[in-house]
């Protein structure tokens, strides 16, 4: 199943920039996609960025042209650059895996953007 590590988030203002990381460990099978969610208060979860072990990206509408998702050589860590960030960004970033087996959910980090 393993293990998912979320790290990089914080409190910045509007207009700024933050990177996240995500990192997995223990799984004992290949990571085909890896993801980052996100969860305001009071709100559903939504799909924010995924990324393929083929190199495909998708991104949701919402941040297309702000956010770049990443992946090292290993497929073990991945990353979520955020630029021009808006207060409706603010959220829990959740980072997620997705293998054979299923898939896996970090804890989240705290995105908080204040305007």
């Amino acid at each position: 199943q393993g293990q998912l590590v979320e790290s990089g988030g914080g409190l910045v203002q509007a207009g700024g920039s933050l990177r996240l990381s995500c990192s997995a460990s223990g799984s004992r099978y290949p990571i085909n996609v890896m993801s980052w969610y996100r969860q305001a208060a009071g709100k559903q979860r939504e799909m924010v960025a995924r990324i393929h072990v083929s190199g495909n990206t998708v991104y949701a509408d919402a941040v297309k042209g702000r956010f770049t998702i990443s992946r090292d050589k290993l497929g073990k860590t991945w990353f979520l650059q955020m630029t021009s960030l808006k207060s409706e960004d603010t959220a829990v970033y959740i980072c997620s895996s997705t293998t054979a087996w299923g898939d896996t959910w970090g804890q989240g980090t705290q995105v908080t953007v204040s305007s």
